[in-house]
């Protein structure tokens, strides 16, 4: 299913068993909460317009949120993608441990105007070697989401 809402300046896919519920943050807009009701599970979208804010620190913000976890982490790897055709580009953090708050997260950025990042969270305390099944099947839902994002013209 295509979220293609014209207030927000990017699209991607969601599967028919999910919705976005807009999330509003002070002085930020298009943020959005990517929810899974039947998984207990949200992936959290936050954006920054570029012309605000630097690339530089907008992706140390990323990595600050990915390095909370180092902690608790058994491994984190990191997956870097690239779409020139679409101006999609970004890195993904598959981060392993049973303890861990948020096990995926990922930003996107076209390099010159917009940034999202987004992280998964269960509306629940993490005990994710319980959750392994429902966390690998999200992760295709959200590798879907990042292989179908596009920012508006």
């Amino acid at each position: 299913m295509l979220f293609d809402d014209k207030m927000y300046p990017y699209t991607y896919e969601i599967p028919v068993y999910a919705h976005v519920a807009p999330y509003e943050a002070e002085n930020e807009m298009f943020w959005a909460n990517v929810k899974f009701p039947s998984l207990n599970a949200q992936i959290n979208l936050s954006y920054k317009a570029l012309n605000r804010h630097r690339l530089r620190d907008c992706i140390a913000d990323a990595m600050f949120f990915v390095d909370r976890h180092k902690g608790k982490a058994t491994r984190i790897r990191e997956l870097e993608f690239n779409d020139p055709e679409s101006r999609v580009f970004g890195m993904l953090f598959d981060i392993r441990g049973s303890d861990v708050a948020s096990m995926y997260q990922f930003y996107i950025t076209d390099s010159l105007r917009h940034f999202v990042r987004g992280a998964l969270y269960f509306d629940h305390a993490p005990n994710n070697d319980s959750l392994a099944p429902v966390i690998e099947f999200l992760k295709k839902d959200i590798d879907h989401l990042i292989e179908t994002f596009q920012w508006r013209k």
